[in-house]
């Protein structure tokens, strides 16, 4: 199991490049898709790593077109800039684990499953996708700047944040959760226990002196989760 780790104007087009430390001049790349979609793909998985590991100062667009095999200009007329590019980073990286999430089905499942569930995946989802939470770490140092740039992200968050309202009022309905609870606060619970706990993981594993990535320990956690997450919102 993967544990998360530490967190067209010329003009603009060549200010952007010099910010990034970029010149004009380039060596050759070693390999060029010639299927527009695919480098897309590569540029856009290149770009998540190199960002993952240097964070949004740190990245830089040659070293994200040497790793997607490319050059610097097909970077450009991809996304146009860093800035666009780590956006497009972001949103792809929030599309990912709401697209996954679908697969829950909260609609058609009973009021503690779906909560049981989602707490588990996104749990689980944490734990498999460093990339995430490391993007969360640099997007929140820069407060979010980027991210309100998207009307894209704010659409997936509403279209899920709707489903689980519809779990909660169904528990409602049935007698088991306590009335008018609010869904952001109880996704809040799940991430805040996940995230806190992989993010702090070392500090926190040498303090108590206990392996807190121990398999046996992840599982606990999870279900630790789980256990939270109910009680918070049972009658």
């Amino acid at each position: 199991m993967t544990i998360a780790k530490d967190f067209s104007n010329d003009g603009a087009a060549m200010a952007a490049r010099e910010a990034d430390g970029d010149s004009e001049t380039e060596a050759a790349p070693k390999k060029v898709s010639r299927n527009p979609k695919r480098t897309h793909a590569q540029i856009l998985e290149a770009a998540t790593a190199e960002f993952m590991a240097h964070g949004f100062g740190g990245a830089r667009i040659d070293a994200i077109a040497a790793r997607a095999m490319t050059n610097k200009r097909m970077l450009y007329h991809y996304f146009g800039d860093k800035e666009a590019l780590y956006l497009a980073v972001l949103e792809a990286t929030y599309a990912s684990i709401r697209t996954a999430e679908k697969s829950l089905d909260l609609t058609h499942r009973e009021p503690e499953e779906g909560i049981r569930e989602l707490a588990l995946f996104t749990w689980h989802y944490f734990l498999k996708h460093p990339e995430f939470l490391s993007l969360l770490g640099t997007e929140n140092l820069l407060q979010a700047q980027y991210l309100k740039r998207s009307q894209r992200i704010a659409e997936m968050h509403s279209h899920f944040i709707g489903e689980l309202s519809d779990v909660l009022k169904r528990g409602e309905a049935a007698g088991l959760f306590r009335p008018g609870i609010d869904p952001v606060s109880v996704y809040l619970t799940i991430a805040a226990l996940g995230f806190f706990y992989l993010s702090n993981r070392h500090t926190l594993s040498t303090i108590f002196g206990r392996e807190l990535t121990a398999p046996a320990a992840i599982k606990a956690w999870g279900e630790h989760i789980v256990a939270v997450t109910l009680l918070s919102i049972k009658r």
